[in-house]
């Protein structure tokens, strides 16, 4: 996330010249409009009581205990969804390519609000039990351990808007002309059931049809990863995105609306999507400049770019009151700022490809994306980062504010994981450690970290090793302090 409030969480913009996403059917239709589920689950009962033993209801994440599940990992999502701008109505079948990590009788998936109306397992009938926001599928035949199986589930209904603690919204948020997914959390739970834990990552397909609106026109529809296809079928359009790379759920996207697209590269080919809000267009025209421009600094500071593309989608959703770095075009409520677009973009190589393993190390992803802030800041004309560590210390900087509430490494509930100290003091660790090891051994940390855990997870007590390791030294003493110890330090 980014922040106005310390949170990675962003607005959109006018018709421009720009030509709009091609919208043009395809050669071969890969695609098929979602079939509809008219009746509730129907309890599936086996012929005998499968072996094996259930899979465990949550990760035993400390500050999520029932996000994600045990007893499988996924490696792909295959969504095919159907939804209405008009009604705000989603229809969807969820495709889920898994590999069970034990005998599994049964196993659970995370799902909230939208209706189930049938399950099943490598093509067979499952029985379905639901409470609160788990739904436990029972195969008929238990999936022996190391064996890859298949699970779909068949859904429809209005999907959720979560609001948590802190009054933020997230799940599927309605904007005025369409929607958008926002995750950061928990919020993809609320349209499509999955293993929603950061720790365990897949690809993705997402085949989403929209009908044309009133005067014969498609919406737009930006997601994650690579547009493959289009393809119009009488009044609906249904448009095939692809995340080859692996993805943690809560940075999966689909945003519905009328958007200027833009498609470019960079310098170096690199693909770069921009989509923007009409509302939004000329507050948000540097936006496409910008956008390769730091992908290309970042990709000097931090190592090789780790997608397919870059890019960003800037909506018009004035309530909202954050960004989130959705994988890989980061999502933006209005238009960003130079150092908003700093943050979300240096995400893709904290955060959404070196995924933390846990929740609670989520000061991996924000203290070196705020980080990120303070070097190009540093690099192009404004204050140094040391001056910006001295202004967060002092309590000077308009977003110092509660950094000594508690460790950046020990977020003490589940609605304090994007507060003040996980960014803010989570940077200040980041400032330390450059200090005690100098620039040239400090730049090959950040390269050696996106390159060793590149699409993958990593938790805390490994960057102190491949920080020590790197420098050759014993780095204890930076970590006890800034790390984790909750009270303000003396300066040093």
């Amino acid at each position: 996330m980014s922040a106005l409030a310390r949170n990675d969480r962003l607005p959109r913009q006018a018709p421009a010249t720009a030509a709009p996403w091609a919208r043009w059917t395809p050669v071969v239709a890969l695609l098929m409009a979602l079939g509809t589920a008219s009746n509730a689950v129907a309890p599936h009962h086996g012929s005998g009581t499968p072996s094996g033993k259930p899979g465990r209801n949550g990760v035993g994440d400390s500050l999520f205990p029932h996000l994600g599940n045990g007893g499988y990992d996924v490696a792909h999502y295959g969504l095919r969804l159907h939804y209405v701008p008009e009604t705000n109505h989603l229809k969807g079948t969820a495709t889920i390519t898994a590999r069970a990590t034990q005998d599994l009788s049964r196993f659970n998936l995370d799902f909230t609000g939208l209706h189930v109306r049938a399950a099943k397992v490598d093509g067979a009938s499952a029985d379905v039990v639901r409470v609160k926001d788990e739904l436990t599928l029972t195969p008929t035949k238990a999936v022996g351990k190391g064996e890859s199986f298949k699970a779909s589930v068949t859904y429809d209904g209005t999907p959720r808007e979560i609001e948590d603690a802190g009054g933020d919204v997230e799940g599927w948020v309605e904007t005025d002309d369409g929607s958008t997914a926002l995750g950061q959390p928990t919020g993809s739970m609320a349209w499509f059931p999955g293993n929603h834990h950061p720790s365990d990552k897949a690809t993705y397909d997402i085949a989403f049809t929209v009908p044309k609106d009133e005067d014969g026109d498609p919406y737009d529809v930006v997601a994650g990863g690579e547009l493959m296809e289009v393809e119009e079928r009488g009044d609906r359009v249904t448009s095939h995105w692809r995340i080859n790379e692996p993805m943690a759920s809560y940075l999966a996207n689909v945003s519905v609306g009328y958007f200027e697209i833009t498609r470019d590269r960079t310098d170096e080919g690199l693909p770069v999507h921009i989509a923007i809000d009409p509302d939004e267009a000329e507050e948000a025209q540097k936006v496409k400049d910008l956008v390769p421009e730091i992908t290309a600094w970042a990709s000097r500071r931090f190592g090789p770019y780790p997608f397919s593309s870059t890019g960003a989608v800037v909506d018009h959703l004035p309530g909202l009151q954050y960004a989130l770095e959705t994988q890989p075009k980061p999502y933006f409520y209005e238009a960003p700022d130079e150092k908003l677009l700093v943050h979300e973009l240096a995400h893709q190589w904290f955060g959404n490809s070196v995924t933390p393993r846990k929740w609670k190390d989520m000061w991996l992803s924000e203290g070196f994306a705020t980080y990120a802030e303070w070097l190009w800041e540093e690099e192009h004309g404004g204050k140094t980062a040391r001056e910006t560590f001295e202004s967060f210390y002092d309590g000077t900087h308009d977003e110092s504010g509660g950094i000594w509430d508690f460790a950046p490494a020990d977020p003490p509930s589940a609605d304090r994981v994007s507060d003040s100290p996980v960014y803010g003091r989570g940077a200040m660790v980041v400032h330390k450690v450059r200090e005690a090891v100098g620039d040239t051994t400090f730049f090959r940390i950040l390269r050696a970290w996106t390159r060793q855990y590149r699409h993958g997870n990593a938790e805390t007590r490994q960057l102190i090793a491949l920080c020590e390791e790197t420098a050759g030294k014993d780095l204890s003493e930076i970590f006890d302090i800034w790390l984790f110890d909750e009270t303000k330090p003396s300066r040093g």
